[in-house]
């Protein structure tokens, strides 16, 4: 945390009560000159107005106020489910054992005694927002792992047991299976498997990216024939559908990037592109320069399209924007969040331009070489 407020990343707001003006602005000059966004309040029915109004990263907090005092102002702030974590730091000049023990009971994190030492105030503020921004990040990270176990749960089950009813069915057959049908049945069994094969790809992929496991390796190369051999590993999901693959890509483009990150990118566009689009259509992927030293590749389709309430969530882990495609084809969204990471790694960004019925654009921008 101290190294992100430095580099200007994060600026903590810290709430400072204090009933002696002279101690309120001292705090307030100390906190204020470490690059701290700070609210001086003067007693304690202030410092919870405050603090309702605006949520501070933190409080440092007298004991000893007219009306109610430091240790009624904490536990109210606990009893208030927005509140509660606030890290609260007692600043007292009553050392007694007992002051410090009930200031902990009340639910402070810390007690510093008056007179106090600026370096001492600055130590125990970064610490403490450390630790909280530490047990926030855990918290976050262990969310996006339930949704993460969540997606693999509902994902693999519908298509793991697809595969074993045909695979049963066949294996049981006893000649009844006529040979039209058998055909059929194969197809089915082979596009299941690509698609499992497909989302076993890309859970291993985001996992290793959440891990810090993928190594970044930019490096220059030309766009056409990377779309060119995508195409060509789409080609069986495309023909399927009757859908014509256009790479409009010009022969002389090429970009700086990582070469497996940006086929993951485009592998996974080509193929929610096919995926919701109807038989007869098209994908087509091409490419424009974008802004600085950029390119911009586009991946348009002329499928189902998308509604507004879908584009917002597009790229949110966990959130409901599985549809199945125009044959019935499994999606789970987490191909898309690959990408976006993969993207951002690129230093790019990613947006999208749907209309419903009238096809989709997915655009992103990547280092131009």
């Amino acid at each position: 945390m101290k190294n992100q407020i430095e580099s200007g990343h994060i600026t903590p707001n810290i709430l400072v009560v204090d009933d002696v003006p002279a101690n309120l602005k001292l705090l307030d000059d100390i906190l204020k000159h470490k690059g701290y966004k700070t609210r001086p309040v003067l007693s304690g029915e202030l410092a919870l107005r405050a603090a309702e109004k605006e949520k501070p990263d933190m409080i440092l907090l007298d004991i000893m106020m007219p009306g109610i005092d430091g240790f009624e102002v904490c536990r109210r702030l606990k009893e208030n489910p927005d509140l509660k974590d606030i890290p609260v730091i007692f600043i007292s000049a009553m050392g007694e054992t007992v002051n410090v023990v009930k200031a902990f009971t009340v639910g402070g994190v810390d007690y510093i005694n008056k007179p106090f030492q600026a370096e001492e105030i600055l130590a125990r503020v970064s610490t403490h927002l450390e630790i909280c921004w530490q047990r926030s990040e855990l918290e976050r990270l262990n969310s996006e792992k339930d949704k993460f176990f969540s997606i693999i749960a509902h994902d693999l089950r519908s298509p793991l047991s697809g595969l074993m009813t045909l695979s049963e069915i066949m294996a049981h057959d006893s000649g009844g299976l006529s040979p039209e049908l058998k055909k059929e049945m194969m197809q089915d069994l082979s596009n299941t498997a690509r698609n499992t094969f497909n989302l076993l790809n890309n859970l291993l992929d985001w996992s290793r990216m959440r891990r810090g496991y993928v190594e970044f390796n930019p490096q220059v190369f030309g766009l056409k024939a990377l779309i060119t051999d995508n195409f060509t590993i789409a080609a069986d999901s495309a023909r399927n559908k009757s859908i014509t693959l256009i790479n409009e890509i010009p022969d002389e483009q090429e970009v700086f990037a990582d070469f497996n990150m940006l086929q993951t990118i485009i592998r996974n566009l080509t193929s929610n592109a096919i995926k919701f689009t109807p038989t007869d259509g098209y994908v087509t992927i091409s490419s424009s320069p974008g802004e600085g030293d950029s390119v911009e590749i586009s991946v348009k389709d002329s499928g189902i399209g998308m509604s507004a309430d879908l584009l917002s969530n597009l790229f949110r882990l966990g959130a409901n924007t599985r549809r199945q495609g125009t044959e019935g084809e499994p999606s789970t969204g987490l191909g898309l969040i690959l990408c976006k990471e993969f993207i951002e790694k690129h230093g790019g960004k990613i947006w999208v331009e749907s209309t419903p019925n009238e096809g989709s654009t997915f655009i992103f921008t990547i280092p131009n070489a």
